[in-house]
């Protein structure tokens, strides 16, 4: 493994690049900052998809299309990979090992979470959420109970969705693809384009489930209308945010409300040039908080920033930025207004960002995506 890097940049005004959002505008003032501390925490990883930190401070890593579980000694940038079935995971395209969750009792009951695409007998394949347990000695993921299948996934693996997060509440919940199937997003009784919730520990419908007293796969939707989710994440307050890849325009960031529809619904057949919110769908369609516009930035993996010694990012949302290569700091008033967006010169030079992971300490976990085994697990900090 190459020697871990500490880049630290001189004082500089950081780059506030407000992009258009369901017109808002920002009304905060641009104020310099010392340069973030970012640090190189492990090199030679490939398309790692998400990062999630143990109790025991090392960290775990999904690798998409290695199908790959991987562990990190954050100390000395060491990785191995566990054992684990990765002939049952299907991999293509977008879709393979994808998103990870660690219980928050992961101390007793030694319990992760991951969705990835799953080899079917026959030789079809789905998306699946499994829980597993690892070993003691963190040298093995066994599977403990699948707790939710038959996320679509089609024969190129595109639109697989697939990101996890374990609510405050306890509750799991998992950001899905349409798979580029054009009903998908509309349609109650398909889990593809939704934002779905459960119980973590038996894989049944959240109870306080918008149809959670209803037969099917609509008891596990909590909202619908998505295209592609690429990030989750819980602010402060409680209230849960879905970032979403667009198609030649319009990425966005959802506020998510129970039962809410995100307009999504691309027929007859995969109609892009449709709009990511048809207002001309029947009821109430809920406006992004935040669009990229056009063309897209193709904004993935998220997590909002905690800690004063962020200074003005403190409470911001972290988005992991793939085509536009960055990290981008999003602040929503805590109504959700968008207040300003700001893109620092730090994380510029490692190309694609795919997920970005608040770690115990305060500091930022970011993963790039450039792949061929060329990527890195980040350390990001505030100003020292």
């Amino acid at each position: 493994m190459r020697a871990r890097r500490l880049v630290v940049l001189p004082v500089l005004a950081l780059l506030a690049t407000t992009l258009s959002a369901a017109g808002c505008r920002a009304d905060e003032p641009r104020a310099a900052a010392a340069g973030l501390r970012v640090a190189v925490v492990a090199d030679g990883l490939d398309h790692p998809w998400e990062v999630a930190e143990l109790p025991t401070g090392d960290l775990l890593v999904t690798q998409r299309e290695r199908r790959a579980l991987t562990l990190v000694d954050p100390a000395t940038g060491s990785h191995r990979d566990l054992a684990f079935p990765s002939a049952s995971v299907w991999a293509r395209g977008e879709t393979g090992l994808l998103g990870l969750a660690v219980d928050p009792q992961f101390t007793s009951n030694r319990r992760i979470y991951t969705c990835q695409g799953w080899r079917l007998a026959g030789g079809g394949h789905d998306i699946r959420v499994i829980a597993w347990t690892l070993d003691a000695g963190l040298t093995r993921a066994t599977p403990a109970r699948t707790l939710l299948t038959g996320l679509p996934s089609n024969s190129i693996g595109r639109h697989g969705g697939c990101r996890l997060l374990i609510l405050r509440n306890g509750a799991l919940v998992v950001g899905t693809g349409d798979a580029a199937q054009g009903r998908n997003p509309q349609n109650l009784r398909s889990l593809g384009g939704k934002v779905l919730r459960l119980d973590r520990m038996t894989g049944r419908a959240w109870p306080a489930n918008p149809w959670a007293d209803r037969k099917g796969k609509r008891r596990y939707v909590l909202s619908y209308g998505h295209r592609n989710v690429q990030g989750l994440a819980q602010r402060a307050d409680g209230t849960l945010w879905s970032v979403e890849h667009g198609t030649s325009r319009d990425d966005e960031i959802n506020l998510i409300r129970k039962r809410g529809n995100y307009g999504w619904n691309p027929v007859p057949g995969y109609d892009e040039t449709r709009p990511m919110t048809d207002q001309r769908l029947p009821g109430k369609q809920l406006a992004a908080r935040w669009r990229s516009g056009d063309p897209t930035i193709a904004p993935s993996g998220a997590a909002f920033v905690r800690g004063s010694a962020w200074g003005r990012y403190d409470g911001a949302l972290a988005v992991a930025v793939l085509k536009d290569q960055r990290l981008l700091f999003v602040r929503f008033s805590a109504r959700g207004k968008l207040r300003w967006t700001d893109a620092p010169a730090e994380l510029r030079a490692y190309g694609r960002l795919r997920d970005v992971t608040a770690a115990s300490d305060g500091s930022l976990l970011v993963t790039t995506d450039n792949g061929d085994g060329h990527d890195v697990l980040l350390r990001v900090r505030p100003p020292a």
